[in-house]
């Protein structure tokens, strides 16, 4: 395995995302517009940390205004060439791309541990997930072909085409800094002729600038895909640019809201990705070591920073203290370590920031009256790593719905419990929530399975998976208020959400109607049931 160290190859700093004079002073990122890697102006950097160590590893600009305008101006001036290439040439850059991620796959899965702190193995799945809507995107020459019917009325006939709109936003969040921005976001926008101004997350930006060096390096045209990173005062922009045509977007729920309420008042699509609070379903006929070491991987996965995540757990109370029981013993075996280590079960929580926002949760857990049967608070850290920002998991039993911390996502490595006496009772808890992401159940029961497909709130919906999350040619369908919009991520959703239709009819004039003697009704022929009277 990679040095973590060594995860970015030597290549002249012009050229690349960052400048860095001396190995052992931060980064200095730049921002990407126009195909060129460039230095901002502004005097206002933000701290980008290794979580494992706890050591500035980069400095990422707060992109002034002039330069997020620079960054949507030349999309904007790509646009018109790109969308004219046709799109047998376009996925061509899909083709490589996908080539170059397998290339740099452990590049790019050591610099993801370091900035974020996933895991190894998850932090590869991340950047996997890239790859794996990048595929999807090859076959957009069948995705965006439209319909046709010829006849449809007499001598008229039909096409509906599939067109692309322009310049999209990607506002990406912190968590998923590879599969995110250039998963979800950027492989189906430009496939479909568009071109997009990524805004990454100031606090993991670097594996999203790597990953556009790969774009560049696949072959993408000048000024595509360009990226910033800035404040949420310059993010603004995207709301209410009038050369903006969309915003896909993932992050809180108040800002989400926010988002699809603004940039759709400014006649802008939206698609707003946004908090969750996913529950599980435990049914007494449940396999129940099985079910929780899924539970395990489902809350502490990621150190529970995903939205799929699943941090409560609704059981039946004849079988709850036994799961309980389960739980102890296997999140006991989760070893903490730096994310790049393959042996390291759980790594560090992204920056110490988001540490405390944990901890405070927790405590007002505690402060609400639930049961903290395992406290992840200051545990001990991995040896050399002291610095880094550590957590262990927590697990809560005897939560209540008038409980905070049962209702409201906290983002981190903790599980609360909530016991129910029967399947209705656990059902109607679960879609008391505002969110429906996702929702689990354990069981072998198929009635049991087959009535909570059909009746959770949840959009996406495991039976005995913990972590529903579907391949990317399907679509990410989280409901209420977990997504606002239209039309989700990924799937056929996703090459909507990125094109317009445009429906042309035409007929063709004979001898007879050359003459002008002919006469032209006020639907000038495209309502097929016209009676026709006799003269």
């Amino acid at each position: 395995m990679m040095e973590k160290d060594n995860f970015v190859p030597v290549r002249e700093a012009d050229g690349r995302y960052f400048v860095q004079e001396d190995a052992n002073q931060p980064k200095v990122l730049k921002y990407h517009a126009g195909g060129k890697w460039i230095m901002s102006k502004t005097d206002k950097f933000m701290d980008c940390y290794n979580a494992s160590t706890g050591q500035v590893i980069a400095k990422a600009p707060c992109c002034t205004q002039d330069e997020v305008d620079a960054a949507i101006a030349a999309a904007k001036a790509a646009f018109p060439a790109w969308a004219d290439t046709p799109i047998s040439k376009r996925v061509q850059v899909h083709f490589r791309m996908k080539e170059l991620v397998d290339k740099h796959l452990e590049e790019l899965t050591v610099l993801l541990c370091t900035e974020e702190g996933k895991n190894y193995s998850e932090s590869m799945g991340d950047v996997l997930k890239v790859n794996e809507v990048v595929e999807f995107a090859c076959g957009t020459p069948h995705l965006m072909k439209g319909e046709s019917l010829m006849n449809c009325s007499k001598n008229y006939d039909t096409v509906l085409y599939r067109e692309s709109l322009g310049v999209f936003a990607g506002i990406a969040p912190w968590n998923f800094p590879a599969m995110i921005p250039h998963g979800w976001m950027a492989p189906l926008c430009i496939a479909t002729g568009n071109t997009m101004v990524l805004k990454a997350a100031s606090f993991v930006p670097q594996s999203a600038m790597r990953l556009l060096e790969l774009w560049r390096e696949a072959g993408l045209p000048d000024g595509v895909l360009n990226i910033v990173t800035c404040s949420r005062n310059e993010a603004e922009t995207f709301l209410k640019h009038p050369d903006i045509k969309g915003v896909s977007f993932v992050g809180s729920t108040p800002v989400g809201k926010h988002i699809y309420a603004t940039a759709a008042a400014h006649g802008k699509r939206v698609q707003a990705l946004t908090e969750a609070k996913n529950h599980a379903l435990v049914m007494r006929d449940c396999k129940l070591e099985r079910t929780a070491r899924g539970i395990i991987n489902a809350y502490c996965g990621c150190a529970g920073a995903r939205c799929m995540a699943c941090p409560v757990v609704v059981v039946e109370s004849a079988i709850a203290d036994e799961l309980i029981d389960h739980l102890k013993k296997y999140v006991a075996e989760l070893k903490l370590g730096p994310a790049w280590d393959p042996n390291t079960g759980m790594g560090p929580i992204m920056n110490a920031g988001h540490l405390k926002f944990i901890t405070d949760w927790i405590q007002k857990g505690v402060e609400e009256g639930a049961e903290l049967i395992v406290d992840g608070r200051n545990p001990e850290p991995p040896k050399g790593y002291e610095d880094g920002f550590w957590l262990a998991p927590s697990i809560f039993d005897k939560v209540t719905e008038d409980m905070s911390v049962g209702r409201e996502e906290i983002f981190g490595p903790v599980l609360c419990i909530k016991r129910v006496d029967c399947f209705e009772e656990g059902l109607e808890i679960m879609n008391n929530s505002r969110f429906a992401n996702g929702s689990v159940i354990y069981t072998q029961n198929g009635y049991y399975a087959r009535t909570f497909a059909k009746k959770t709130d949840a959009g996406m919906v495991g039976i005995n998976v913990g972590i529903p999350v579907p391949l990317g040619i399907f679509g990410f369908t989280g409901h209420k208020q977990s997504f606002f919009g239209d039309l989700h991520v990924m799937g056929r959703d996703g090459i909507c959400f990125f094109t317009e239709s445009k429906c042309v009819t035409n007929t063709w004039f004979s001898e007879d109607e050359e003459s002008g003697n002919c006469k032209v009704d006020t639907w000038d022929g495209t309502i097929s049931s016209m009676p026709i009277k006799d003269k």
